[in-house]
């Protein structure tokens, strides 16, 4: 049977064969024996034990880049590649197909990972639940590096937390030729000194003075 070659992969034994089969289960398929309670615990699940491993790879990061960390691998893109791994792909109940060479929606993968973690859960626990999403994700795991949070997200993030306000940017002035433009752009605060950032994009200049305002609250 397809479910047996699943368990092998996942190297577990299913208590309740009926969970395994409803965790692919498109609501298409079966508008009341389906996957998307599994999927919404699934998802849940799968978030927590991921948190929990960034918390113990990285004690000393900051929740801002812990988060991206967490988004990066834990989105839609992930999950659809672990379940073309389980070759869940091959036999998900769906008759919700794409209109070309009848492909599943990439959509419907990923969600019946989720569900799956979801089955996995009730039906072994917890701790069986993370050892298999750690070893399906070790690889991601083992290769997610520093996430750099831009100058421009830092002070906003600052200006929230301090503040509860967003950094107000204004632009005072361009010049130069239209194929070379340079930018000047002000950053404002609350109970700071408004800085100036330059660059050959509104972006870059923004960026530049955001940086320099950083350097500045450091400092105080």
């Amino acid at each position: 049977m397809e479910i047996d070659k699943i368990e092998k992969k996942l190297k577990v034994k299913f208590k309740n064969k009926d969970l395994l089969i409803q965790s692919i289960t498109h609501k298409s398929y079966d508008r009341v024996n389906n996957n998307e309670k599994l999927e919404f615990l699934g998802d849940r699940v799968l978030g927590f034990v991921i948190a929990k491993k960034l918390l113990e790879l990285y004690p000393d990061e900051k929740e801002g880049i812990l988060d991206k960390k967490l988004a990066s691998l834990v989105n839609k893109t992930k999950c659809s590649e672990v379940c073309e791994f389980l070759q869940l792909n091959k036999i998900i109940k769906t008759n919700n197909f794409s209109k070309k060479n009848n492909i599943i929606e990439n959509k419907i993968i990923s969600d019946t990972c989720e569900a799956l973690i979801g089955a996995i859960y009730l039906d072994q626990g917890i701790k069986v639940a993370e050892k298999i999403v750690l070893n399906l994700w070790s690889d991601e795991l083992k290769n997610s590096v520093i996430t750099k949070i831009d100058a421009k997200t830092r002070l906003q993030e600052y200006s929230l937390k301090k503040f509860k306000t967003l950094p107000v940017y204004k632009l005072i002035d361009a010049k130069g030729p239209h194929h070379k433009p340079t930018f000047k752009i002000q950053v404002k605060i609350k109970k700071c000194k408004p800085e100036y950032g330059f660059g050959s994009s509104k972006k870059i200049a923004e960026q530049d003075a955001a940086n320099i305002l950083l350097k500045k609250i450091d400092n105080i």
